[in-house]
């Protein structure tokens, strides 16, 4: 019924889906019977590459005296997955 309450013919076209769902912590399956979808969004296929290299040499500036290693493991509070 989602697709038919739509204004735009969202039919054979390329989305983004967000959703939310259960998951199991420690085997990371999700339970398909709680899946919900929470909207559509916009997809572009496109991928802008020179977009990204200017990200990359903004964030290198940033990240130079950084050891990425140590700042990971403290994100993920030194857990070894």
């Amino acid at each position: 019924m989602f697709l038919k309450d739509q204004e735009d013919n969202l039919l054979y076209r390329k989305f983004g889906v967000r959703a939310k769902c259960k998951q199991n912590i420690e085997t990371g399956e999700i339970d398909p019977k709680s899946l919900q979808l929470v909207e559509f969004k916009e997809f572009n296929p496109n991928f802008d590459y020179d977009y990204l290299k200017g990200l990359i040499k903004k964030a290198k500036v940033h990240w130079k005296n950084t050891d990425t290693d140590k700042w990971v493991a403290e994100l993920r509070g030194n857990y070894d997955a």
